[in-house]
């Protein structure tokens, strides 16, 4: 997945970078009782979706920017691009979600999840 991470994919590549990220993310939550396995399933599919679906709009944003320009009869405004506010409420949904994902993981498993952030605060 890492090859096309910033360029557009087509739909079966959307497909399979969903399911691709359903199994990661399915294999953190495997030792989980059936009940709690029920329940987050559909979660996690709903998580890759918007994953996926948020790297689609960054590739959108990284091509065309977050303001475009409309034209007004004789004169021009720039206004948010209709990107950039999906991408704005999706990932705000995203967060959540995978917040309640994890709250879900069993105590050992959670502790570790590698998010990036000791990597991040490394980098500086």
């Amino acid at each position: 997945m890492a090859e096309n991470k910033w360029k557009e994919r087509n739909d079966l590549q959307q497909k399979r970078a969903i399911s691709a990220e359903v199994a990661r993310l399915s294999g953190l939550f495997a030792g989980l009782d059936s009940k709690k396995a029920e329940v987050v399933e559909g979660l996690i599919r709903e998580v890759a979706f918007m994953r996926i679906q948020l790297e689609e709009l960054k590739v959108k944003l990284l091509s065309e920017g977050f303001m475009i320009t409309m034209p007004q009869g004789k004169y021009e405004i720039q206004v948010e691009s209709p990107y950039s506010r999906a991408y704005a409420t999706m990932i705000q949904r995203y967060t959540t979600a995978i917040g309640k994902l994890m709250e879900l993981l069993p105590k050992e498993v959670a502790g570790m999840v590698d998010d990036g952030f000791d990597d991040f605060v490394d980098s500086r």
